[in-house]
């Protein structure tokens, strides 16, 4: 077979419906438009945007703004498992550092949190942000220690 041969499954191609070719198409005089409004004119889907609702007031500036979130003040927080640190083999003294190393967080500047899924049979000294009650535990049992980071 030659590259020229090559031809698409019968079926999967349909033709181009040709508009406003006359009456006889079915596509004709309006092409498919329908008469008059917005979207019948060239360009008529430019007053068309996200939540615009013809000229009525849209619902997102119709409905009152009440209550707060937090989100903006939340502190995020980069897990960690005890069981990764045991799985990927890290020794000694763990930063934040040695976790972006070791892939386990995306930056040495992110806030680190450590949680206590898995099992950890390593003495490790730990610094992190934060700890869970179960990691600080499972830590503590190897023979290790969870220390703060000072920001």
């Amino acid at each position: 077979m030659k590259l020229g041969e090559l031809s698409p499954a019968p079926g999967s191609r349909r033709a181009a419906k040709r508009k406003g070719r006359g009456p006889g198409t079915g596509n004709g005089k309006t092409a498919g438009r329908g008469h008059n409004g917005q979207r019948s004119r060239s360009g008529g889907t430019r007053g068309s945007r996200r939540g615009f609702e013809g000229g009525q007031m849209p619902l997102h500036r119709r409905l009152p703004k009440v209550g707060f979130s937090n989100a903006k003040f939340r502190t995020t927080y980069q897990v960690v498992n005890v069981g990764d640190m045991q799985r990927l083999g890290l020794e000694g003294d763990v930063g934040p550092a040695e976790l972006v190393k070791a892939g386990l967080t995306r930056k040495a500047t992110d806030t680190i949190k450590i949680l206590g899924n898995g099992e950890l049979s390593t003495s490790l000294n730990i610094r992190a942000h934060a700890f869970s009650k179960s990691a600080r535990a499972k830590i503590e049992q190897a023979g290790g220690s969870a220390q703060g980071v000072e920001d």
